[in-house]
């Protein structure tokens, strides 16, 4: 069997351990013993891009913010749906996943960091929020409304958050929420923030593996 190697570390802001690891060709991104992201594994992850461009429809001068790099699914997806006036920002808080995205990663990225369209930020995506005007929002900052790897991402998925969300987006403006499981008390603040709310299951490979869920929120 083919070793995993510890390709680095980083802080997480507000606590926790970040790891990067490589067997082979192959990726991951541990947060103590949990699995946070593994390069197998993006069907959810595009999914989150392509359903929310396929709800914002076509439109000029789209403009995107994803949280989360991560190993850059979602950022790759988005730019394969969107035309050539799009602008796709993207907030990373941790400086390493930046870094890692360039280095032993940069295969995987491929050149979606250099892509004229996108927009690398080192910073909490709750504050890209506030910027506003955006039309959509995709949030995979963490495994969902009762994240593990930092508590200040519970801001983003509270009353306040939500209702900070819907005012930075545009008329039918779109809220994607990725997360490892389901949460009804999420759906009903999403309806009680002013969004229709759609809850779409996505596995984590095109050919099935885990069932992750999805909330696409449309700005009413």
């Amino acid at each position: 069997m083919v070793p995993r190697v510890l390709l680095g570390t980083a802080q997480v802001p507000g606590g926790g351990e970040l790891r990067l690891l490589q067997r082979g060709a192959e990726f991951s991104i541990m947060l103590g013993a949990n699995e946070l992201m593994n390069s197998r594994l993006s069907g959810s992850e595009e999914a989150l891009a392509e359903q929310a461009c396929d709800r914002i429809g076509a439109r000029p001068d789209v403009r995107m913010l994803i949280g989360g790099l991560g190993m850059g699914f979602t950022l790759r997806a988005a730019l394969a749906r969107l035309g050539p006036d799009a602008e796709v920002a993207v907030a990373e808080i941790v400086p390493a996943v930046i870094e890692w995205a360039r280095g032993p990663m940069a295969a995987l990225h491929g050149d979606s960091l250099t892509d004229p369209r996108t927009r690398i930020f080192e910073g909490d995506v709750a504050a890209a929020i506030t910027e506003g005007d955006w039309d959509a929002i995709l949030l995979d900052v963490d495994n969902g409304p009762d994240g593990v790897s930092r508590p200040g991402n519970d801001r983003l998925y509270g009353a306040h958050g939500l209702s900070l969300a819907r005012a930075a987006l545009r008329p039918g403006g779109v809220l994607a929420v990725w997360s490892s499981a389901p949460s009804k008390p999420f759906v009903t603040r999403l309806a009680e923030a002013g969004f229709a709310v759609d809850e779409v299951i996505a596995r984590a490979t095109r050919k099935g593996g885990a069932r992750h869920t999805i909330w696409f929120a449309t700005k009413l």
